[in-house]
């Protein structure tokens, strides 16, 4: 085994404890949203999350997704990275395939107050199980 400065700084930088950069930006991570730049014109965004994962609350058994939302804005759209980095903070929740979904939607609903959304877990199959978690919300008429 080489001992070169490289090969030491790569074994340092990887010893157990340390917090990595992603691991805190994950920790801190928020909805962020900005203006919406077409207020009043309908359009509709779609967005696909295909490394969702959880674990499940009975086993501790790692549970892994495609996500796909689509909303309509309202005056707020939520910003790509920090939905991200949201949507990473679950990998080591042990929450439920229903709870999961639901719980993103309120965070959604309440970060962006869109018009309308749609939030779809595709789970993949474990023990040949495969489940499909879809739940909506649209604003009332004002």
């Amino acid at each position: 085994m080489s001992n070169s400065p490289v090969e030491q700084n790569v074994f340092h930088s990887s010893e157990v404890g340390e917090v990595k950069y992603g691991e805190r930006e994950i920790q801190q991570g928020q909805l962020i949203t900005f203006p919406n730049p077409r207020v009043g014109r309908r359009y509709e965004v779609s967005i696909s999350l295909p490394e969702f994962t959880c674990k499940c609350p009975f086993s501790g058994y790692p549970d892994f997704a495609t996500l796909h939302l689509t909303y309509v804005p309202n005056e707020r759209v939520v910003e790509l990275k920090s939905l991200k980095l949201y949507i990473n903070s679950y990998r080591d929740r042990y929450i439920s395939h229903e709870e999961s979904i639901n719980q993103i939607l309120d965070d959604f609903l309440e970060a962006c107050d869109p018009l309308e959304v749609k939030i779809v877990g595709d789970f993949n199959p474990r023990g040949n199980v495969h489940t499909c978690v879809e739940v909506r919300h649209q604003r009332p008429d004002d």
